[in-house]
């Protein structure tokens, strides 16, 4: 028997399908196979957190608390881990600490005995009060240090060197931290960076340490052999079926390759194998999730951009839904830019969204002429320190002349105000919880889990690869031609001269090219295409025309009067101003979320707000209608 085995954390029922299938995998595909997991040796099994409980609420009508129950249930032998974004947890913005201290709290009660908590910055204050609730609820505290580097692509320069990863080690023991983890979510951990790394870190620090990377650059593996070679204790590996790409290192080869030293995993290659043959039977109905137009398992060029792999599958979906896919590769040579000016923030969520979405502003409506409401909370300090320097510019346009001061930012205390917001449904503190991370998509899933919605037919089950649905949860586009389609593609009409043609566009089609080819039934009277009127920069009374409103009926406009429209699909979270006030050119008028992002969108002149068209809450197509100034 080995005398020092490498323990072995699966990812399979995580971060495995976050990362390769938009983590659309379901509940009753876990239960089978559990107990086999259970049993296979595994030191943990992370099962929870990260993109999962936002998914189960949003597009597959699943409680995430339950999902969380059931599991605890099947697998009773087996540590449960789950990752948790510090004091965002497993949201997109930092919450109150006495919503961090309920959920720690629940999680621990519903089954987690592991919580990795991470800051997207590194910073110690933001994981303070998720660590003390862990330590409180008596469970194992593990601390993550996310692992990024600039434009060097390898450990040291300017922020990311040795005694940067160093530091924060010894700052994370001091804070209670039971064991450490190298979070390399960009697959970017080279192997000899590795073996230096985790050597210098073995006499830094006392408590254990895991090693957490992604295959995206196909490293991985052989970072994990360093790294097991440089005495690290523990890594993360996913079965294969769900393995590489980008997702983690598979748990088969590693187990073949330290056979018989004393470093050999103590896991059952038998029992993997059959978990291995029961997803090759489960998963191919997700297989639209799981496809890609690329026929390389790794993707190279992620030592350029550095972009995580749930970040670009992300990416991908978010151009789509915009109409716009055939920019991807402008939208990946700004985010490198947009990270510069945010002072070169680690990709991960939910800087890595947050950084992804404000490049996609940037690339289809100007830099930063549209900013999220998360990048100026950065801007303003409500996240952390950032690792370098802002850009003065884009500071200057968020803060103006007023102060980033961090301790203004401290939350005052949000559990009530959620308690009463579904309190005409329940009292259970988990469903409070779900309200409280996600307001707009938590309560219209406790709607439908407490009788008042009916299901969406979206998040009704998927049962085979002809009827699902899109990767962000959406129909697929309708095709009226009969012609045979690559069931990837989405298509779309384009008017030229009168003229209708359909467009069909493929997943990365800048690498695979368009196929254009004339409608069936040309409609030579069709309306040209109006576009949004909500930025600073294009403040010009839109001419009277056929708009969107957010059913999709036709609107007027008059010449005096300027319709707001969706630049991208998303959800209304609230309007910023009431019929009838006047604004001024620059106001804020209503907040869209899109992208996971809030995005206040501003009038484009002076007036009097004559209409909010769109109801609060409402999903809206892009180009909808959601108000109206006259001018």
């Amino acid at each position: 028997m080995a005398s020092n085995p490498v323990k072995i954390t699966d990812t399979t029922l995580r971060d495995g399908h976050q990362s390769v299938m938009a983590t659309r995998l379901r509940l009753e595909d876990m239960v089978d196979i559990a107990p086999t997991m259970d049993a296979a040796g595994f030191d943990a099994m992370e099962v929870w957190g990260g993109a999962t409980f936002d998914t189960t609420t949003r597009f597959l009508g699943e409680d995430p608390w339950e999902r969380l129950r059931t599991l605890r249930a099947l697998i009773p032998n087996t540590p449960l881990s789950m990752l948790l974004r510090g004091q965002s947890l497993v949201g997109y913005r930092n919450y109150a600490d006495d919503v961090v201290d309920a959920f720690v709290a629940q999680s621990a009660e519903a089954g987690i005995d592991i919580f990795r908590v991470f800051d997207a910055l590194n910073d110690p204050a933001n994981v303070r009060r998720a660590a003390q609730a862990v330590r409180g609820a008596g469970k194992h505290l593990q601390l993550a240090i996310c692992y990024s580097v600039t434009e060097e692509g390898r450990l040291g320069g300017r922020f990311y060197n040795l005694e940067y990863y160093l530091s924060k080690a010894k700052q994370f023991e001091e804070m209670g931290a039971d064991s450490i983890c190298v979070k390399d979510m960009g697959g970017l951990l080279a192997p000899y960076d590795a073996y230096e790394l985790i050597a210098a870190l073995k006499k830094t620090v006392a408590v254990p340490l895991q090693l957490h990377s992604h295959y995206t650059s196909g490293m991985a593996t052989m970072t994990a052999l360093k790294a097991i070679e440089a005495g690290i204790d523990g890594v993360d590996t996913c079965c294969a079926p769900l393995a590489l790409r980008t997702a983690q290192p598979a748990i088969e080869p590693l187990v073949f390759a330290l056979r018989g030293g004393d470093r050999e995993p103590q896991v059952s290659l038998e029992k993997v194998l059959e978990i291995d043959d029961y997803f090759e039977r489960v998963l191919p109905k997700y297989r639209r999730h799981l496809e890609s137009s690329r026929l390389s398992v790794i993707d190279a060029r992620v030592l350029d951009h550095q972009i995580p792999g749930g970040m670009m599958s992300n990416l991908s979906s978010q151009l789509r839904e915009a109409d716009s896919i055939d920019r991807l590769d402008e939208v990946l040579q700004e985010i490198p830019r947009t990270r510069r000016d945010l002072g070169y923030p680690p990709l991960v969520t939910p800087l890595s969204q947050m950084t992804g979405a404000q490049a996609v502003n940037n690339v289809l409506f100007g830099r930063y002429t549209m900013v999220t409401g998360a990048v100026q909370d950065y801007v303003a300090g409500k996240f952390g320190t950032p690792p370098g320097k802002i850009a003065p510019e884009l500071r200057d346009k968020i803060l103006g002349d007023s102060e980033n001061d961090r301790n203004s930012h401290e939350l005052p205390p949000e559990l009530d105000a959620a308690r009463d917001a579904v309190g005409h449904m329940t009292t259970d503190i988990e469903d409070v919880l779900t309200y409280a991370l996600y307001p707009s998509t938590g309560m219209k899933f406790l709607r439908i889990k407490h009788g008042l919605d009916p299901m969406p037919d979206e998040m009704k089950e998927v049962t085979s690869p002809d009827n699902a649905k899109s990767a962000e949860g959406s129909p697929a586009h309708e095709e009226s031609s009969d012609r045979p389609r690559s069931h990837r593609a989405r298509t779309f009409s384009v008017y030229v001269d009168g003229e209708r043609f359909e467009v069909e566009v493929e997943p990365h089609s800048l690498e695979r090219g368009l196929r254009i080819a004339p409608a069936a039934a040309p409609q030579p009277n069709a309306p040209a295409a109006t576009t949004s009127s909500v930025t600073r920069d294009s403040p010009t009374p839109v001419p009277q025309s056929k708009q969107r409103d957010a059913q999709g009926a036709t609107v007027d406009s008059a010449a005096n009067e300027v319709p707001i429209t969706a630049p991208i699909p998303g959800v209304v979270l609230r309007y910023a101003v009431k019929t009838g006030e006047s604004v001024n050119e620059g106001d804020s008028i209503v907040v869209l979320e899109a992208m996971k992002m809030e995005n206040t969108l501003p009038s484009p002149a002076s007036g009097t707000v004559k209409a909010l068209v769109a109801d609060v809450g409402a999903t809206v197509a892009k180009d909808a209608v959601l108000a109206v100034i006259s001018i």
